[in-house]
Order: C-alpha cells, then structure tokens, then sequence
C-alpha cells in the first residue's frame, strides 16, 4: 500500500540526471503508523487509518484510541482501498510506513486544504469580468443577472460571491523526484495544495 500522511515544507529546485532543473514540493512523508484497519464484515468498508505527527490538544477517546494501537496520539486518516493488495495481507495495527515505499519515478496524487481567501467577490472567485470603467457605469464589480422572473428564484449553484478556497483539492499525475529515507522527505514535481505546515494524504496511483 503505498499511502501516506505528510506536511508539506515548501518548494525548492534539484538537478535531474541530465542536468535539467525540476522544480520540486518537499513534503515531509510520515512515518506513519497503522492505528486501525477497517473491515467490509465489520465496519461496511475496507479502509487503512493512519496516524501521522503528534495531535495538539488530543481528547480522551482520541488517548484510548491511539493507546489500543500502541502509539501517543496522532492527526488520523483513513486511506480508502478496494481490497489489501497481494503481499500485504499481514498489515496490521502497529505496522509502520515510512517515506521508502515510494521510489523515484511513482506517480502519486496528493489531497490537502486549500489557502482560504475569506469572503470573494465574484471577478476574483470566478474569473468573472469586470464592468466599463467610463460612461457613469455603476456596475463595474457587480455580478449582473442572476436569474430571470420566473421561477423567481435563485438556482442551486449558481456563482456568486462567497467563501473561497478553505476546501479539499487533490492533485493527480504528480511525479516522485526525489526520495531521502534518512530526512524521512520526499519530492514530487509540480505544486501541491495548501500552504507550508498543511497535512496531506499522498497516494500511489
């Protein structure tokens, strides 16, 4: 199973074989450790739960939950799968992950929280244009129409100013460039979702 929990550390540049720059996202990549499994007879679903960092104000069904799996508190996620892969059957709580099941060259995709932006108007949450500038023009930022008389009211998604960013992204087809077991890092090429110190799930595709 080649999934992890990481936090991102930022982005910087390394020099492939060839001499090429390749701009690289160094997330830090667990280790992880397996804190429950998740079975279709028991639970409904099969799923992986791993437990990553250390959990600043931890509850007490948290503290119960991360001592049944012999380990201190942990930011968790679960890692849905369709069935334990070949070889991996003997997965169990307590099990160990670390950044070296990744190899340079996996194709990965990573899932975080965005940046929240706050309260968006609708030219920059949705690219809309903006207004004439001349003439006495009033409508310079406004949205316009959003809706005719009938049926007098306003349709379900329809894209109007509000909340932007803050939401769960995932990015797919991103290349491993750069695997250090010793710093317990890895780098993929290309940008990752969230911002520096964020939590995210990297997944072998």
């Amino acid at each position: 199973m080649k999934a992890l929990l990481g936090k991102k550390v930022g982005m910087t540049q390394i020099f492939d074989a060839s001499g090429n720059v390749v701009p690289v996202t160094v997330i830090e990549a667990g280790p992880c450790v397996v804190t429950q499994i998740k079975q279709p007879d028991r639970d409904g679903y099969l799923a992986v739960q791993l437990g990553f960092g250390a959990a600043k104000k931890p509850g007490k069904s948290l503290v119960g939950h991360s001592k049944k799996a012999g380990t201190t508190p942990k930011y968790m996620k679960e890692i849905r799968l369709p069935a334990l892969p070949e070889g991996e059957a003997a997965l169990k709580v307590g099990t160990k992950l670390e950044a070296s099941i990744f190899e340079v060259g996996d194709k990965v995709q990573v899932s975080g929280t965005s940046k929240g932006k706050g309260f968006a108007g609708t030219i920059k949450r949705h690219n809309f244009h903006t207004g004439p500038k001349t003439h006495g023009s009033h409508n310079y930022r406004a949205p316009g129409s959003i809706g005719s008389g009938y049926p007098q009211h306003v349709f379900k998604g329809m894209k109007m100013a509000g909340q932007m960013g803050h939401s769960q992204v995932t990015t797919k087809n991103l290349t491993v460039a750069l695997v250090d077991p010793k710093l317990g890092v890895i780098g993929l090429r290309g940008a990752v979702p969230g911002p520096r110190k964020g939590l995210v799930v990297v997944r072998g595709l």
